[in-house]
């Protein structure tokens, strides 16, 4: 199977499993949308992780965040990230990842990933493997604003390793 990308920011990129859809995007995330593409009639459950940009770090005050990606890169350690739930969590119907590019303001959702499966413990777990692995993985930076006017660039890797 050959996967493409459309113009459509979230026709996403499938993988054998043609539920699964992840895309980078500069346009705003739709926490609606994702629900939509994770939920499936054989589901019990639909976990959620959204992501969004808060107003600290670390007790600086922070202005907005900006976010940078190796698209084809970052779309691929998606897919992988998909297979390596469906390994571990073979019940699992569907895998949604998006995440932004782009200058956000605070509150705005910068990532989503949404797991759809029959019982929610593993919908759960798949979730948060799913983000996890992403934030230490995929070839994602951001550059925090800070108050006083200064930024610096950060991998979204180094900062999960922060809040562990």
């Amino acid at each position: 199977m050959i996967n493409t990308i459309t113009a459509n920011p979230f026709a996403g990129v499938t993988t054998d499993n043609p539920g699964d859809n992840f895309a980078i995007t500069f346009a705003p995330l739709s926490l609606d949308e994702v629900y939509a593409l994770a939920d499936d009639p054989a589901n019990g459950a639909v976990v959620v992780m959204s992501g969004t940009v808060r107003n600290q770090t670390d007790g600086k005050p922070v202005v907005a965040l900006e976010y940078q990606a190796y698209e084809p890169m970052a779309l691929n350690v998606f897919r992988q990230i998909a297979a390596d739930i469906r390994n571990q969590w073979p019940d699992v119907n569907r895998v949604v990842i998006h995440h932004r590019t782009g200058r956000l303001k605070i509150g705005e959702i910068s990532v989503l990933v949404a797991v759809g499966c029959p019982h929610r413990s593993e919908a759960f777990a798949a979730c948060k493997y799913g983000i996890d692995t992403l934030k230490h993985n995929a070839p994602i930076w951001k550059k925090e604003w800070w108050s006083d006017g200064s930024s610096s660039w950060v991998s979204i890797g180094a900062c999960e390793q922060l809040d562990d």
